[in-house]
C-alpha cells in the first residue's frame, strides 16, 4: 500500500488487514492512540520496527530512549518536527 492509499483509510475504525506491524503502529499514532501503537513495535526485532518505536519514544518525549531505538535501529527518520518524521517512515515503510 502506497502512502496515499495509507492515509485515505485514517477515517476507519481500524487499519486495514494485512498491513505490517510498522505501519499498523503509525496506522495507531496518527489516530492518537499512542499505547496500542507502541504495543505493537515494543518487542518487534526489526531495523524497522527499531526506527518506529524510537519516533514514538520522541514523541512521548523520552528523547534518551528515543536515542537508544535510533542506534538499535542503525538508521534514523529524525526529523526536526514529528509530522514530518512520521511522514518520511510513512513514505520508507509503504516503499515510496
Amino acid at each position: 500500500m502506497n502512502a496515499e492509499g495509507f492515509l485515505s483509510t485514517l477515517g476507519e475504525q481500524a487499519p486495514p488487514a494485512g498491513l505490517p506491524a510498522t505501519l499498523q503502529a503509525l496506522w495507531w499514532d496518527k489516530k492518537g492512540n499512542w499505547a496500542r501503537a507502541h504495543a505493537l513495535v515494543d518487542e518487534l526485532e526489526t531495523p524497522d520496527g527499531m526506527a518506529v518505536h524510537a519516533y514514538l519514544h520522541r514523541k512521548e518525549g523520552e528523547d534518551w530512549n528515543a536515542e537508544y531505538w535510533y542506534q538499535r535501529a542503525g538508521k534514523s527518520y529524525y526529523r526536526p518536527a514529528l509530522e514530518a518524521e512520521w511522514t518520511a517512515l510513512l513514505e520508507a515503510l509503504s516503499g515510496e
